[in-house]
């Protein structure tokens, strides 16, 4: 039987992140349910790096990010559109822009919409580049990937897990990470610890094909009250996602009619452009913790027990600053300078036991 040191449920970003943050230190491997790492969340992500996204937990570890990230990034710019400005949210640096200037940025807009907030320190990530790095460092410190092997069931022995895999394998680490996705509570509960509560949410995006050009570097544009965002990604292509949050169980999500429907609805309340064809439809889960604050920490009552889960929508752009904290509470070693002054107890799962 193989024996680890810690062995990380998921290859997602998070488990992926954190696996190249530890595999210089220990033994590590990560366990993944699919052909490859990164199908699910990873994988279907229309990423961007947003500072003011997330909430003010989530904010410091976005913000130590960026700097991991700078590789992966394309600047793009941010616009927060509202019919009145007192719906316009409040962002550090954030220019604020009449409907004049509005019209500049986004041509065609309808004239309901009075004012924006540009946020220019928005980005694309290139999502696909940023795990195949992380999977590659993981690698290059010695640590083993294992796809098409979920964790079908584990129990503390000793001082350590002995887990029985999907594949047929059995295996034994000191420590289990649950970076496990829609899938955490499950993974918890297959260990034979408490869930906490980990809910996946469906997200929906569509890729439109639309009568208007020059979109390719058009800014990521917001509805300030969260019902819609959308971004150039051609000269006549844009993505865009009804800001759905739809409660599901863990799978492989698909998009509902009704929410492509909606989608294209709230699109045309927004802007003037004629939608020619519906080129692509895809859903992804996004998956929250009770109070939408993400999870890292050890279970206070299960020995060796580490949850890694529940990073919402925020889950990549603040990835390589939570595997630092986040390893940094696995070995027991003080928390590294770029993550010093965040304060872990924020993301203790021990704060659902209270």
């Amino acid at each position: 039987m193989d024996s680890f040191d810690i062995i990380i449920v998921g290859g997602g970003i998070a488990g992926a992140n954190l696996g190249a943050e530890l595999a210089a230190h220990r033994r590590v491997l990560i366990v993944e349910a699919e052909r490859h790492c990164g199908m699910h969340a990873t994988g279907r992500s229309a990423a961007f790096w947003l500072g003011s996204y997330g909430g003010p937990a989530v904010a410091p570890l976005t913000l130590a990010s960026r700097r991991f990230l700078a590789p992966f990034l394309r600047q793009r710019g941010a616009l927060h559109i509202a019919r009145d400005v007192s719906r316009l949210p409040e962002v550090d640096g954030g220019i604020l822009l009449g409907r004049s200037a509005l019209e500049d940025r986004v041509p065609g807009t309808r004239p309901d919409w009075a004012c924006a907030l540009f946020e220019e320190s928005c980005a694309d990530i290139d999502v696909a580049a940023l795990h195949a790095d992380c999977l590659a460092r993981f690698r290059q410190w010695g640590g083993t990937v294992r796809t098409d092997a979920s964790l079908v069931a584990a129990e503390r022995q000793g001082n350590g897990w002995k887990i029985r895999l999907s594949d047929g394998g059995e295996v034994e680490a000191g420590v289990v990470v649950n970076a496990a996705g829609a899938w955490a509570d499950a993974v918890a509960i297959g260990c034979g610890v408490r869930a906490i509560g980990i809910q996946p949410k469906r997200r929906t995006m569509v890729q439109l094909r639309v009568g208007q050009t020059g979109l390719k570097d058009l800014p990521l544009v917001i509805d300030a009250a969260e019902s819609f965002y959308f971004k150039g990604e051609g000269d006549n292509i844009v993505w865009l996602s009804p800001h759905d949050e739809i409660d599901s169980d863990p799978c492989d999500a698909a998009p509902e009619e009704i929410d492509v429907a909606v989608a294209i609805h709230r699109f045309e309340q927004a802007v003037d452009w004629p939608i020619e064809a519906v080129e692509r439809r895809w859903a992804g889960l996004r998956s929250f913790s009770r109070d939408r604050v993400p999870v890292y920490g050890f279970d206070p009552s299960a020995d060796g027990f580490f949850w890694c889960a529940g990073q919402g929508g925020f889950g990549i752009q603040t990835a390589p600053a939570a595997a630092k904290l986040a390893a940094s509470l696995l070995l027991g070693e003080a928390l590294l300078e770029i993550v010093g002054h965040i304060d872990p107890e924020l993301f203790s799962p021990g704060r659902f036991s209270r």
